[in-house]
């Protein structure tokens, strides 16, 4: 073994306690990194996969009643290699276990039982067979929710009658990886189920024989998607298109994609954090080290050993920490990786969803390790090359005895002489001690970043669901209702208050951008459904002008006063300009709203609704469900309360595991900052200490030299920390934010006071470990002259 190489091993051995931090703040910030890139492999994977092989469809309109010639008109068009034609309508079901309705949305299969395109997945059972009446294959996630296996059977009502389906098979759909019910932002599988039937079975229950409402297409490779769009549109204006749009807008693929993008930001964000601070430590560390070998590296030099063998004796070092750091981390992000995949199981529904390792992950994360480490330490490394052997053998000059301003500030006899000696100290190496504060001032940081989205998640559901959105029930229509229904549903028995909408599709366009969004039309004071601003103060409906809220007013880039160019999807299909009126406030889809009176005078129609907001007596739900259920005209119930709780089962759940992870990992980071600053400082001062003991300062008294300025150093770190780790916050909110869902960027008071608490304990334990250390100092070595 090399002699160089014997020091190394010595030297790593005297700072084990600092290494073992900052490995494990790398490995904190290489898991992440590998977590969150092989679960994005992992997704992809099987997404490339269930999309290609079963023929996920890249374009997709729905209208009202498309005659089956038009079919032909629709496969001719340029860029265009396949067409798929059916019949998609929502209908109520009754689900034996459940006192509220459910939603089944009902997908017309061929005869010959094989699609085209979206081609099904068969889990268990067997298809449809052509002749069987009333026979059908249901989504695996809303069979495994209500236990359903082949031979089980529901009740539809379809048009006002009701009618019974008999399962014979559960398959899954590359268009519903995730299944979402309309009129609903998150995902509810209780309530929500897709069922296949066969075509015959549904155009007679509907009386659509000869005839289409949904169509999806499939692209050549050279096809230009806006001109296909735009032809389908053509084709299918007549006959009450709502507009053709591509994959990127298809609700399922759309959530599927802001989960993936979520785990890129993640895998950017998170990691950037973590081995920024591991660079840093790295840096103060490895500059120390120098700082109190000199004599060593000038011995070295005088022995023969050239500069640049001097400079790899220290990369080597930093090298051996990161690449261990690397190795630990890897290793905990494929644990952590394979949970999350299990975890991904239960929401998204892939024919096969394994835990696959990104090698281009582990590769890149040895080289951002290895490259973080060295350009943390090179200053320091490079000034020990550069440092020549006469100058190295002579100590580092002494800071200047002057007093310093602070300390002309404070009168003699106010601070006893250790409490002195820490204020010189300290103004007398600014560098030294604002380095220490930014060290422990990142720990609270990194603090407030693993706990703010819980205060964001718990601000968010009750401005959105509890401030703004106040209804029990939302109810939509299957074609809009008259004067009449919207009546007899305010008087429903149980039904205490009611409001009705008017929902629109449009595509909204301003210069450059544009947007295919649903224009919502209420009433002129709503109270069931509110419009709030920044700070959750009520926003007036006006009599004119249109109402964006912020995610989509950011979108398209408008502000109030601005005008919109609103192309109506539906009915007469006008173009119009409106002006924008106000901006609101939500933090879950992309909303546009208008007054409704205006909205009926846009469409040129009298006033009708397509929905309506309830509140209902708590003890009286099952009789209003019951009423519901009989109208043929109610395509679906979205209760809020159960709405609220699929949130809080899936997204929230996605965040808060992330969350707990973070926190694990800041904690380490808290207590490996802390710790090295601590360790540091001792083996900075451990001379000087132990030369105070010999004069005569009692142990207590020296222990305060070094861990006042630890504890002075913490103080000062937390409140710079709040201010960094809101930053943080900041940039992790704008990591996460969908079309789907928003968080804001709230964080309590207890957060700030955790964060300050797990450093302040940090501190604790690293003051009993230094503490443990000051007592053993060598009082014989200091009497001996320095050489």
């Amino acid at each position: 073994m090399l002699k160089l190489d014997r020091k190394l091993l010595r030297d790593l051995s005297r700072t084990k306690g600092q290494i073992i931090a900052i490995v494990l703040v790398i490995a904190s910030g290489v898991a992440t990194f590998v977590m969150s890139m092989c679960a994005y492999e992992s997704l992809v994977t099987s997404k490339d996969y269930f999309y290609r092989e079963f023929r996920f469809a890249d374009v997709f309109s729905a209208a009202r009643r498309v005659p089956n010639s038009m079919e032909p008109r629709i496969r001719d068009l340029p860029g265009v290699s396949a067409v798929e034609t059916r019949i998609v309508c929502d209908v109520l079901i009754n689900v034996p276990e459940m006192t509220e309705p459910a939603t089944a949305r009902l997908i017309s299969l061929p005869e010959s039982g094989d699609n085209r395109l979206n081609q099904l997945y068969l889990r268990r059972g067997r298809m449809v067979i052509p002749g069987h009446a009333g026979e059908v294959v249901v989504s695996e996630r809303f069979a495994e929710v209500h236990n359903f296996s082949a031979g089980d059977s529901v009740s539809a009502i379809i048009r006002g009658r009701r009618q019974k389906l008999v399962i014979v098979g559960i398959a899954l759909s590359p268009e519903y990886v995730i299944q979402v019910q309309p009129g609903n932002i998150f995902p509810d599988d209780r309530r929500f189920g897709v069922f296949w039937i066969n075509q015959r079975d549904l155009e007679a229950a509907l009386d659509m024989t000869g005839a289409f409402n949904s169509l999806s297409l499939k692209l050549a490779r050279d096809a230009n998607v806006d001109e296909v769009i735009d032809g389908v549109d053509t084709h299918l204006k007549p006959f009450g298109s709502v507009g053709a749009f591509d994959r990127e807008e298809q609700l399922s693929h759309r959530y599927l994609m802001d989960e993936m993008n979520g785990l890129r930001g993640m895998a950017i964000m998170a990691p950037a954090i973590f081995l920024s601070v591991a660079a840093f430590l790295l840096n103060i560390v490895i500059s120390r080290i120098i700082s109190q070998q000199r004599e060593q590296i000038a011995a070295l030099k005088a022995f023969g050993y050239s500069s640049l063998a001097v400079g790899f004796h220290y990369l080597n070092f930093v090298l051996i920490i990161s690449i261990s750091g690397t190795v630990l981390g890897t290793l905990a992000g494929f644990w952590l990786a394979s949970a999350m995949t299990r975890l991904y199981q239960e929401f998204y529904k892939f024919p096969v969803l394994e835990f696959r390792v990104d090698r281009l992950a582990v590769v890149l994360s040895f080289l951002l390790t290895s490259a973080a480490a060295v350009s943390g330490t090179w200053f320091s490394v490079r000034h020990a090359i550069r440092l020549p052997p006469a100058e190295a053998m002579r100590p580092e000059p002494p800071a200047s005895f002057r007093p310093t301003l602070f300390e002309k500030m404070i009168p003699s006899g106010l601070l006893p002489a250790t409490l002195r000696i820490v204020v010189r100290n300290v103004a007398r190496k600014p560098v030294k001690a604002a380095l220490a504060v930014v060290g422990i001032s990142l720990a609270v940081a990194v603090m407030i970043l693993g706990n703010f989205t819980l205060d964001s998640l718990n601000y968010m559901m009750e401005f959105q669901f509890e401030k703004a959105q106040r209804q029990d029930l939302t109810v939509s229509f299957v074609e809009p209702a008259t004067q009449s229904v919207i009546f007899e549903m305010s008087r429903l028995p149980g039904v205490s208050d009611s409001e009705t909408i008017r929902a629109v599709a449009t595509r909204l366009k301003f210069k450059q951008h544009s947007r295919r969004v649903g224009i919502i039309g209420l009433e002129e004071n709503p109270q069931l459904y509110r419009l709030l601003d920044t700070e959750g103060r009520e926003i007036v409906v006006p009599p004119f002008g249109m109402m964006l809220n912020s995610a989509l007013a950011a979108k398209l880039d408008v502000r109030p006063g601005d005008e919109l160019t609103v192309e109506v999807l539906e009915g007469k299909r006008p173009t119009v300009l409106v002006e924008v009126s106000a901006i609101v406030e939500e933090y879950a889809g992309l909303n546009a709203y208008m007054n409704k009176q205006q909205l009926h005078g846009l469409l040129r129609e009298s006033g009708v609704a397509t929905g309506a907001f309830l509140t209902v007596d708590s003890n009286r739900l099952e009789g209003v469900f019951r009423e519901l259920e009989m109208r043929p005209g109610v395509a679906s119930v979205v209760i809020k309360d159960a709405m609220v709780k699929s949130f809080q089962k899936t997204v929230a759940s996605n965040i808060l595991v992330m969350r707990s992870f973070i926190v694990l990992f800041a904690g380490i980071i808290a207590n490996g900052v802390v710790y090295n600053s601590a360790r540091i400082s001792l083996s900075e001062q451990s001379r000087d200490l132990a030369t105070m003991r010999v004069i005569g300062f009692t142990q207590n008294e020296v222990s305060t030299v070094l861990l006042g300025e630890i504890f002075l150093f913490t103080l000062v770190a937390i409140p710079l920390g709040w201010a960094v780790g809101y930053g943080f916050a900041g940039i992790m909110i704008s990591g996460l934010e969908t079309d789907n869902y928003r968080l804001p960027l709230v964080i309590s008071r207890n957060t700030f006071m955790l964060a300050a608490a797990v450093v302040m304990v940090s501190t604790f334990f690293s003051a009993v470990v230094v503490q443990r250390r000051i007592s053993q100092l060598d009082l014989v070595g200091v009497l001996k002259t320095r050489e």
